[in-house]
């Protein structure tokens, strides 16, 4: 007679998988799928998954996400609450499509949207919510395969990961003495992935050719800009749902080849930095990232991919920080976008009460601070400064004085005056957190 092996070891071991990947969604990954996805499959290549696509409760989770997410209407107009209206009509529709074969994505609505700190623009694709809820769904199945095999040092648009992390481990390889930095800037890399290179590394690990298809599908999506349509031949737009992971998945290769020569590379999306220890290693780094790269069909931004000595004057931006001889403060760019999220709320006919100014005020500082809290402490009087002229600017307006607050607006609204009114000052914030820090 056969024995079984008893049942509770099995369950317990299925209960520590779930919780190692408890960000998958449970209607597409089964226990059974994620036993499956933590071996590792036959030949390494996933087959029939577009059933797992279309599933009404894979497009549910699909569209939560999407609503969680706001955003607005693509080229049809549809709204999310439009959308929702008749939300079982249109996910019943969407899944016979796909069952069907008959799905075809909308165009994107194209938006230029102001780079932060910069005069320059970005373009952003707006897809419709239909496209944008099977562009989830599709995430939702695609995204545990390849993330059980992404580098270590990734972490843009990644579960469970994100900036401070990045910048936790730039801060550890710079106090090991890695002070020789390829700060590298990748030129327009959302907008020139080659579509057939990057479905072929879709490809493998995926074998099911309904999926493959519906990915070139979305990358051929219809450009709609100013009431011109154009189809774009390559990248993948900006905006979309699916675009984060199909970027990491084209940049994995790079990640592969720099971790199996010894490099320390810190990546988020596009945006990464190699650290080494001289300046010969940076070097020989650079031109493996160029011959990779132009293998790629991409291209290094020749005035914006530079090495530097983060020891010397000058450093390196990442992450919306700068780092150079040993201290890290917010970059200029980090300032500019606060500032002028600043001025929006401090506009000198503001109608508003103190009050309500500080208050909106408060709310923009305190989340900055949050992410930048880490900075050296000079980088924050000049910033408490300029934002208590701000206030006083206003408050001189008011008593019918023009101009910008100086002289003895300094002495009718002294310092302690607005710490009176409860605005938040960064200086003090970061003194109380190293005074808690020290305890």
């Amino acid at each position: 007679m056969e024995v079984r092996p008893a049942p509770v070891p099995q369950a317990k071991q299925a209960g520590e998988v779930r919780a190692r990947w408890a960000w998958t969604e449970p209607s597409v990954w089964t226990e059974r799928m994620l036993t499956a996805l933590e071996g590792g499959v036959k030949g390494g290549y996933w087959f029939s998954l577009i059933d797992k696509v279309y599933a009404r409760r894979n497009l549910q989770a699909a569209f939560a996400q999407v609503k969680a997410n706001r955003g607005a209407a693509g080229v049809d107009r549809v709204t999310i609450e439009m959308f929702e209206d008749h939300l079982e009509a249109n996910l019943s529709r969407v899944s016979a499509q796909l069952a069907t074969e008959e799905y075809r994505p909308q165009a994107v609505r194209r938006k230029w949207i102001p780079k932060p700190g910069s005069k320059q623009r970005r373009p952003l694709g707006i897809p419709t919510v239909r496209d944008r809820v099977v562009q989830g769904a599709l995430r939702n199945v695609l995204e545990p395969i390849f993330e059980r095999d992404f580098a270590e040092h990734s972490y843009g648009f990644r579960p469970e990961r994100g900036c401070k992390d990045a910048l936790r481990r730039v801060e550890q390889l710079l106090k090991a003495g890695h002070s020789w930095v390829i700060d590298a800037d990748i030129a327009n890399y959302f907008d020139t992935i080659p579509h057939d290179k990057l479905r072929a590394e879709v490809a493998r690990k995926v074998a099911d050719s309904r999926v493959l298809e519906l990915v070139t599908a979305m990358l051929q999506q219809g450009v709609m800009e100013a009431m011109t349509y154009w189809t774009p031949t390559g990248g993948t737009p900006q905006g979309a749902v699916i675009s984060p992971l199909l970027a990491n998945i084209y940049l994995d290769p790079l990640d592969k080849e720099l971790m199996g020569r010894g490099y320390e590379m810190v990546r988020y999306a596009d945006d990464f930095v190699i650290l080494c220890r001289s300046e010969a290693e940076a070097r020989t780094a650079l031109g493996r990232v160029q011959a990779w790269t132009a293998a790629a069909g991409l291209q290094l931004h020749p005035e914006k991919t530079r090495i530097v000595d983060v020891r010397q004057r000058g450093g390196f931006d990442f992450l919306g920080y700068h780092f150079e001889r040993g201290y890290r403060w917010p970059r200029r760019k980090s300032e500019a976008k606060l500032k002028a999220r600043i001025r929006r709320h401090t506009q000198r006919r503001n109608g508003h009460s103190l009050q309500t100014i500080i208050s909106n005020v408060n709310q923009t500082l305190t989340g900055w601070f949050m992410y930048f809290k880490h900075s050296h402490k000079t980088a924050f009087p000049p910033l408490d400064k300029w934002m208590r002229m701000r206030l006083r600017s206003i408050l001189r307006q008011r008593r019918k004085r023009k101009g910008r607050a100086r002289g003895t607006d300094n002495i009718l609204w002294p310092n302690a005056f607005f710490v009176q009114q409860g605005l938040f000052t960064l200086s003090a914030a970061h003194a109380a957190l190293r005074q808690s820090s020290r305890r």
